[in-house]
C-alpha cells in the first residue's frame, strides 16, 4: 500500500497479535488495538504508538461500541483465538468445548467482520486478513507425513476448517474487498504453553504482509509463509 491506512488488529495486546500490530505501525499504518482487557490494551498501545480500543469478540456490545470508536478502517486483522492446548482427545471432546471455542474462533470472527464491513466498504483498497491455522486444513490432517496429521486437535482445528469457509464465502460475498485465510505458523504463544518452534514476531510477517497488499492482490486464499496450502 502507498498511502497511510488504518487497521484494527484483535486480540492485540500480545502474541502474534501485538508483533503483527508492531510491524503496521512501524511501516506507517495507523493501527488500533482490539483488546478484552483495558489495561493490558492501553499498555501495550503504548507501548508501540498504537491506539486502543476495547473489543471483546464474544460479546455484541462491545464489538459495536468498537465500531463506534473506529470511524475509519481499510484493513481487518481478524487475530483474537483461543484453543485447547493440551489438545483434548475426540473421545473427549465435549459440547461445553466445542461451544467455548466456536463463540471466539467462529461466532465472534462473525460478530466482528458484521459491525466492521460497512466502515470497510468505504475503503478505497480494504483488506481482511482471517487468522487460521494449518490445523483447520482437510489436506494438512489428512496427509500421512504431514506434521498437523498427527495432531488431536479436533475441537480447535474444526474451528479454524469453519474459519477457512468463512472466508471464502465473505471473499465470495464481497469482490471488491481482498479477504484471505492466514496461517502463521506453529508458534510459541501463551495459549500453547509457549509450545511452538518460532516465535510471535517470526509468525507477524506474513499476517503483516498479507494485511499490506494492494487492490490487486488475492482474494479467498489460505496461505503460509511458504505459499497457499490446500483447503
Amino acid at each position: 500500500m502507498h498511502k497511510t491506512t488504518t487497521a484494527l488488529v484483535t486480540g492485540a495486546n500480545k502474541g502474534i497479535g501485538f508483533h503483527t500490530a508492531r510491524l503496521l505501525i512501524d511501516a506507517g499504518h495507523t493501527v488500533w488495538l482490539g483488546c478484552r482487557d483495558k489495561s493490558r490494551g492501553e499498555h501495550a498501545s503504548a507501548e508501540l504508538g498504537g491506539r486502543f480500543v476495547q473489543l471483546d469478540v464474544t460479546d455484541d456490545a462491545s464489538v459495536d461500541a468498537a465500531a463506534q470508536t473506529v470511524t475509519s478502517l481499510d484493513v481487518l486483522v481478524n487475530n483474537a483465538g483461543i484453543m485447547d492446548y493440551p489438545w483434548t482427545p475426540a473421545g473427549e471432546v465435549t459440547p461445553e468445548l466445542i461451544r467455548r471455542l466456536y463463540e471466539t474462533n467462529v461466532v465472534g470472527l462473525v460478530r466482528v467482520m458484521r459491525a466492521f464491513l460497512p466502515l470497510l466498504a468505504k475503503s478505497g483498497n480494504p483488506v481482511i486478513v482471517n487468522v487460521g491455522s494449518s490445523l483447520g486444513s482437510l489436506g494438512c490432517v489428512t496427509t500421512a507425513g504431514r506434521p498437523e496429521s498427527q495432531v488431536p486437535a479436533m475441537a480447535y482445528g474444526s474451528s479454524k476448517a469453519a474459519l477457512n469457509m468463512i472466508t471464502v464465502h465473505y471473499a465470495k460475498a464481497f469482490p471488491e474487498m481482498r479477504i484471505n485465510s492466514v496461517d502463521p505458523g506453529y508458534t510459541a504463544t501463551d495459549m500453547n504453553g509457549n509450545s511452538g518452534f518460532q516465535t510471535p514476531a517470526d509468525a507477524a510477517v506474513i499476517v503483516a504482509q498479507m494485511a499490506r497488499i494492494g487492490p490487486d492482490g488475492p482474494t479467498g486464499t489460505y496461505c503460509d509463509a511458504h505459499g497457499r496450502l490446500p483447503w
